[in-house]
């Protein structure tokens, strides 16, 4: 069947402000988003992958021949803008007027496309009038793309080979249709319930949830509430504490208790003590309430006694020396070397310490020294199971095993396990409670599982099963030995043991009260799950299957919509081990195919580990092939009418002497390559935290890439590299100015000029070398770079000539000081002179040196006077130096008075990160992408304060 070609609106213009605007909220949102359901790494926005789901089905208006003129298309497609703008919103999620809206324009793109093609005896297979295309994404993961289908009224199908993925993916698209308007089910107390309620959606499953889950924690209580006793404030403990006396004789619940882990002191004399391994010694740093630990040293014996106030500079680093494992005896103040604790470590000879005390005062945090009794008690739980499976040998991202904690069961306490352990088997005694309950309520049983599609009593009491114990996996995430206290004012609070895509070593850890009332006990967790569940859209039918994505078959004629593994960045499977083993002890009965396996499929995974290979080119070997087999895979199965849209980001890295390349980027473009598809359009879209958890500087990605691709041309042509070059050179610097008015981050801009750039790239059949041979991906990126370069230091001939030279110096010395004579030269081919540059405030210039004039040396409070010269250069750094001092608004107030030079004080930030990334002056490139990323918040400020002044002078 020969495709029809109508271009989706994806294909030719997206409203990315109001989508990166609304993803970036997103980011800030916590309780009732459904990525706080179960943690998944790399989550995409839910408003990104609406907006991305809801173009790719509807029409340009190019294609439409109720639009004749371009501002009739125009006019058209910013009614399509404002529907996404509306749809993006988060208070929208569930607003049925809104996302109607956008069901009814699909539903209408779908029906002329159906009418279109209704003759063609070949098409009925796909183009049913009556029914929309299915959507599937052979790479679930988090499931953000699945849902937002469902929620656009899709039929949607997700895949993974990752157990944990499909499991979540169950929990999102697949289980609440089945119980949809259905109201709890679990008796309640007749006076609790204060007025009658319509149970919508999800409404009663959410109900549910808490409910068993409060029954859950009160049988757990009964078997191990023991181990959680409320601590009594002595005489003596208040002696020393005017913050206790009225406190005494109290019995106040513990939040938590503060541990250490210890080896033996290497000094002889005190060769048979444990001495604590601790990274700081502060409990708390809100101002007037501080508290940290003081050790008191005797002889051959130390205690731990609890301080309040400002606590010294020493106490913030505890006993730790260095970065590593490398701390100091506490008796002798001998150094303890990394290789000392990993030979005890790995010896079995490293214990635990009790440091300190955590209890709920009645004005908040109480902080109270160790006790043996303490320690006792949590030593005396004996867990029946812990989980026995090995961590990989993978240090980047798993420290545990250099310490002899090589097991998930080892990085858990006894006594979380045996919390973890009860919780564990109670929900289990769930299903057949809640089974019992749904008959009772009136739900007909047809005794047929959850896994085998069910949706009576019995696949009800599974179901709850599976979202009770996605609360026992944030209590694993908040119970282990990898979290640590939060010692913030805002927080004073468990860190939880994922805070990056990690599982590192930590000395001091946090044992949390699962039954207390702070973050991270076990009701609290329960709430996080209903909050997650009531926002699910419930609606159209879902489909979860564990599937490689190079081995399946459900991608034909579905709409594809996919976020790949990136390269090497996140072991996914290995990550998700530490909640396989809780998953399958409890679910093991309700998805016994699911949870088969002793872990998660490794063998199989598209990831880049080289540990896993052997090698780094074996890695990218088999990365390679697996991703071609994927790509090809959904290539030949994708509805013909539709884009295949593939998000993806990987930081370019690898420089060369001709220019830059990423393995990354380089490995998944050859594959899209060779699985037949060429790049139509290219969105940048504010995917990633800003703090997310790898790479916490200023090469961290803000944005992901969404490739809108097609399968490529059979008749597309060869062209040579030439030709490639004068293509490139044509398309690429509208593309680039597009990218920049459309607000992307200055450490994106690289990343999202390779789409435009392999768009020419994959449009040919191939790109021809002198010699004939097929150019690379590799040489394409690097010629692709050479012509961003290229573009960013024409756009200095906008400059007035002070900030030509200031970007010209910037670019050889930074801030550093340099020689009169190089600045001289370098101001004389531009035609001006230093002591001219110097008097614009722009540089000092003393006994034969020259400078930049740093930010912070600028004037506070200056404004641009309309009768006096200013610089480009002068402004941005003004601009930089209001953002830093005074935020986004006064920032604002700034850029309205600069008036027409404002754009190209955008342009200069740009060009100044570009040089700093590749000075590699990480601090300096911050500055310039916190504007860039800011401008459009400023931009707002700015109109909001009134019309932009136009009378500011250009200094030229």
């Amino acid at each position: 069947m020969k495709p029809i070609y109508r271009k989706k609106l994806i294909e030719v213009a997206m409203p990315l402000e109001a989508i990166n605007v609304a993803a970036a909220r997103e980011k800030s949102i916590r309780h009732g988003h459904p990525s706080t359901l179960h943690l998944w790494w790399a989550r995409r926005p839910l408003a990104a992958a609406r907006a991305v789901i809801f173009a790719s089905l509807v029409d340009d208006p190019s294609c439409d021949p109720r639009f004749r003129t371009d501002a009739e298309r125009n006019k058209e497609r910013k009614r399509l803008f404002g529907i996404i703008a509306d749809l993006v919103k988060w208070e929208n999620l569930q607003n049925e007027k809104v996302i109607n809206a956008a069901k009814l324009e699909i539903k209408r793109t779908w029906e002329s496309i159906c009418e279109e093609r209704k003759l063609d005896a070949n098409a009925a297979e796909f183009f049913n009038p009556h029914k929309l295309p299915a959507l599937h994404d052979p790479f679930a993961g988090g499931g953000a793309i699945p849902l937002e289908s469902q929620r656009l009224g899709l039929e949607t199908y997700a895949s993974d080979l990752n157990p944990v993925a499909v499991l979540i993916n169950k929990a999102m698209v697949e289980i609440p249709p089945r119980f949809a308007s259905l109201p709890p089910v679990c008796p309640v107390e007749e006076e609790s319930i204060l007025f009658a309620k319509e149970w919508v959606g999800s409404s009663g499953l959410s109900e549910d949830i808490r409910r068993y889950g409060a029954w859950v924690k009160e049988e757990a209580w009964k078997a191990v509430g023991d181990l959680f006793p409320k601590i009594t404030l002595t005489p003596s403990m208040c002696k020393e504490r005017p913050d206790l006396k009225a406190l005494k004789a109290k019995e106040l619940k513990v939040i938590a208790w503060i541990w250490a882990r210890t080896v033996k002191s290497p000094n002889p004399a005190f060769s048979q003590v444990y001495v604590p391994l601790v990274s700081t010694f502060v409990l708390a740093n809100k101002p007037g309430k501080e508290a940290w630990i003081q050790p008191l040293v005797k002889g051959s014996k130390y205690s731990l006694e609890i301080q309040l106030g400002k606590p010294p500079v020493k106490a913030k680093n505890g006993t730790k020396l260095s970065r590593g494992a490398n701390f100091e005896c506490i008796l002798s103040g001998t150094p303890i070397e990394s290789k000392y604790i990993y030979s005890e470590a790995k010896a079995n000879r490293m214990g635990s310490k009790l440091l300190a005390v955590v209890a709920e005062g009645p004005r908040g945090r109480i902080y109270l020294p160790p006790s043996k009794e303490a320690e006792d008690i949590a030593a005396s739980a004996s867990p029946k199971w812990r989980p026995d499976l090995e961590m990989p040998e993978n240090p980047r991202s798993f420290s545990p095993p250099l310490y002899g904690l090589n097991t998930y069961g080892d990085i858990f306490t006894d006594r979380q396990l045996v919390v973890l352990e009860s919780i564990s088997s109670l929900i289990q005694k769930v299903i057949k409670k809640a089974k019992i309950d749904a008959i009772k309520a009136g739900l007909s049983d047809d005794g047929i599982s959850l896994e085998d599609g069910g949706s009576g009593a019995t696949a009800y009491g599974e179901a709850i099963a599976v979202y009770l114990t996605f609360a026992l996996s944030r209590s694993a995430d908040r119970g282990s030995t990898i979290c640590t206290w939060d010692s913030s004012p805002k927080m004073e609070a468990l860190r939880n043991t994922f805070g990056r895509q990690a599982i590192p070593m930590t000395w001091d850890f946090a044992e949390g009260n699962p039954f207390s009332d702070s973050s991270g006990n076990w009701m609290n967790n329960i709430d996080w799950v209903a909050k997650a569940v009531l926002n699910l859209p419930a609606a159209a039918s879902g489909h979860t299957i564990q599937k490689d994505a190079g081995n399946q078959n459900l991608s034909k004629g579905k709409v594809i919509s996919c976020d790949p593994p990136y390269y090497d960045n996140i072991p996914y499977a290995d990550l998700s081990d530490f909640f396989y083993v809780w998953l399958r002890r409890t679910l093991r009965n309700v998805f016994p195919t699911l949870f088969t396996t002793i872990a998660t499929p490794k063998a199989e995974e598209l990831v880049a580990t080289r540990y896993r290979h052997g090698s780094k080119e074996a890695a990218e070997t088999f990365f390679l092939e697996g991703m071609t087999d994927a790509l090809k895979n959904i290539s030949s199965q994708a509805h013909p009418e539709f884009p295949v849209t593939i998000y993806y980001a990987f930081k370019q890295s690898e420089t060369e002497q001709d220019g830059s390349a990423s393995t990354g980027w380089e490995t998944f473009l050859e594959a899209l390559m060779r699985a037949g598809l060429s790049i139509g359009g290219t969105w940048p879209m504010r995917t990633e935290l800003s703090n997310r958890m790898i790479g916490k500087d200023a090469n961290a990605l803000a944005s992901s890439i969404v490739l809108v691709c097609r399968r490529r041309d059979p008749n597309a042509v060869s062209i040579s590299r030439r030709e490639y070059v004068a293509q490139l050179r044509r398309e690429l610097p509208q593309a680039v100015q597009h990218l920049r008015r459309s607000g992307i981050a200055a450490v994106d801009l690289a990343q999202s000029a390779i789409g435009p750039g392999m768009a020419v790239f994959t449009r040919f059949k191939r790109v021809l070398e002198a010699d004939d041979k097929p150019m690379s991906v590799r040489a394409a990126l690097i010629l692709i770079n050479d012509a961003l370069d290229e573009i960013l230091a024409e756009s200095d001939s906008q400059l007035d000539s002070y900030s030509r030279w200031a970007v010209a110096w910037f670019e050889q010395n930074g801030f550093k000081v340099g020689l009169f004579d190089d600045a001289n030269k370098l101001a004389q081919a531009k035609n001006i002179g230093v002591e001219a540059i110097a008097s614009a405030g722009i540089v000092t210039s003393k006994s034969g040196k020259v400078a930049l004039v740093e930010r912070s040396k600028f004037k506070d409070d200056w404004y641009p006077d309309p009768k006096k010269p200013v610089s480009h250069w002068f402004a941005m750094q003004q601009l930089i130096k209001r953002l830093d001092e005074g935020g986004e608004q006064e920032a604002g107030v700034l850029l309205r008075n600069l008036g027409p030079m404002a754009s190209s004080c955008l342009d200069l930030a740009y060009r100044c990160f570009a040089i700093c990334e590749k000075r590699q002056w990480a601090q300096e490139a911050i500055a310039y992408n916190s504007l860039v990323a800011s401008w459009s918040s400023i931009s707002a400020y700015a109109m909001d304060q009134g019309n932009l002044s136009q009378g500011i002078l250009n200094i030229e």
